[in-house]
């Protein structure tokens, strides 16, 4: 990286990664059942996104924790040429195992591990001041690092004072949607200059089932010149901004894997967006590199040479008023 001052920061959770499958459906237990695929990866949804913006050719400095066991050495490794700043806790590393259903959909099995550990206090002594205008910190995998948690309004505070907007894609909630964690989701969107959920989080956030409605009751939350971005799997992508509305359709692609798409969309739309990108552009940006991130299993097997399609322009999405 030569030193060179990052532009985007990312800030949250990182594990080890056994991506499995597919199971047609689920074993008895004590029996066995064999898969046909399988990858050791460097994962976490702040893990995804520095992963995917290397993939892009973009550059991220990744804030964030390992344990001090053999798989946080390992950990390190993946990770470190990216330029991230790992602190080391006292603590076994998270481990996740996520088992791909034939139909699609994923199962998850999470160890809490390292992640618990990461606290502002950890975090704040890493976090570099914003080297220039248009710098962003995206913060991700709010739910799984629960010492960080109740800092969240110090922490956006900070980075803003800094010098970083703020984007934020908080995953979903272990415990579910209550009121009061609405209410305070609802405070960290008010904070962020790019909010990035996916449609069940902005359904669940706004508590409708109705996305229109959502967005609807969500926009008045944004502060002045923010957006609002609803990751829409494989339909794309809805963005509204100062009244605005935008949606972009995602190219179609043959899927396996797609642990990490809502991750690598972040990705490309931030980049995007620190080169001076407008809302439609963007969003584009951010389905163009989820497509082609998790078009490739195992991931390890991405090359620069592989991702010349990201560079092409995407036709904007048509503008309309929420």
């Amino acid at each position: 990286m030569g030193g060179k001052p990052h532009r985007l920061i990312v800030i949250g959770d990182v594990g080890v990664d056994l991506v499995l499958g597919p199971i047609a459906e689920w074993p008895r237990v004590g029996t066995e059942a064999l898969v046909e695929r399988s990858e050791l990866r460097a994962g976490g949804s702040a893990g995804n996104a520095a992963l995917a913006v290397s993939y892009l050719g973009g550059h991220s400095q990744l804030l964030s924790v390992v344990g001090n066991d053999e798989p946080g050495a390992w950990l390190r490794g993946q990770l470190q040429p990216l330029g991230a700043m790992l602190a080391v806790c006292d603590a076994p590393t998270t481990l996740s195992v996520g088992l791909i259903h034939s139909c699609g959909e994923r199962t998850f099995f999470t160890t809490r591990g390292h992640l618990e550990a990461f606290s502002y206090e950890v975090l704040r002594p890493l976090i570099p001041p914003a080297p220039g205008a248009s710098s962003i910190a995206l913060l991700s995998g709010v739910f799984l690092t629960p010492a960080l948690h109740p800092a969240y309004p110090l922490l956006i505070r900070e980075l803003r004072s800094l010098g970083y907007d703020v984007a934020l894609d908080t995953n979903w909630p272990p415990q579910g949607w209550s009121a009061a964690l609405r209410a305070e989701v609802a405070s960290w969107v008010s904070a962020s200059d790019h909010v990035l959920l996916n449609e069940l989080e902005v359904r669940s956030l706004a508590d409708t089932t109705d996305l229109t409605a959502a967005i609807e009751r969500l926009a008045p939350m944004l502060r002045r010149g923010a957006t609002l971005v609803v990751k829409t799997g494989a339909r794309g992508a809805i963005g509204a901004e100062d009244g605005l509305r935008c949606e972009c359709a995602a190219p179609q692609a043959s899927l396996f894997d797609t642990v990490g798409a809502g991750d690598s969309f972040n990705a490309g739309y931030l980049l995007a967006r620190l080169d001076g990108a407008g809302l439609a552009e963007a969003l584009a940006a951010g389905c163009r590199a989820a497509s082609a991130i998790i078009a490739r299993f195992p991931r390890r097997s991405i090359a620069a040479g592989d991702l010349t399609e990201l560079r092409a322009r995407s036709p904007q999405g048509a503008l309309e008023r929420v």
